[in-house]
């Protein structure tokens, strides 16, 4: 399938979590690599709490598949800091459809931003974890944000709350 997505998705079906990030960052353009900008979380924090054997390298990001994660971004077709993307790129219906065909066991976002663009709520009222809405079946999950420019509100506890969830397939409140 041909799309004008600036980096393609990492998806097939019956896959555990599909991470979700806002939009591509400037070196994750640049590099053709999700969450490709050092000081990046996403990569050691993904080995630190258990949830892929090793750190891998933002290149080898389509052996997610390998471990039953995939990849995508809410925003497909623009990329660069939250604050500097243009008006109109985020199309949660569309992201819906998507989510919807896959059916991953759980939909995690990577931002609060993120999840704001699907759930139409401010960034102040989400709660990080499990959420009450689902998409289909896919449960939805909210992480901090992995980005060194949203250092202040890392939480690799939230993480870990993730890594549990997924091994122990135990439904667990959102956390404050």
């Amino acid at each position: 399938m041909t799309t004008n997505y600036l980096l393609e998705d990492v998806l097939c079906h019956d896959l555990i979590i599909v991470f979700c990030g806002t939009a591509l960052g400037k070196e994750s353009f640049k590099q053709k690599a999700y969450y490709a900008k050092k000081g990046n979380q996403f990569w050691p924090t993904l080995a630190r709490v258990g949830l892929t054997p090793r750190q891998l390298s933002p290149q080898e990001y389509p052996k997610m598949l390998e471990f039953g994660y995939g990849l995508t971004d809410m925003c497909k077709t623009a990329f660069g800091n939250d604050s500097e993307l243009p008006d109109g790129v985020f199309n949660p219906k569309d992201f819906e459809q998507k989510i919807l065909h896959y059916q991953p066991k759980i939909l995690a976002f990577t931002s609060k931003r993120a999840a704001s663009e699907y759930l139409g709520r401010d960034v102040g009222v989400i709660d990080y974890g499990l959420q009450a809405e689902t998409i289909g079946n896919s449960q939805l999950y909210v992480l901090s944000s992995p980005s060194g420019l949203a250092r202040r509100w890392w939480r690799e506890d939230v993480w870990e709350g993730l890594a549990n969830a997924t091994v122990n397939n135990v439904k667990k409140a959102p956390i404050k």
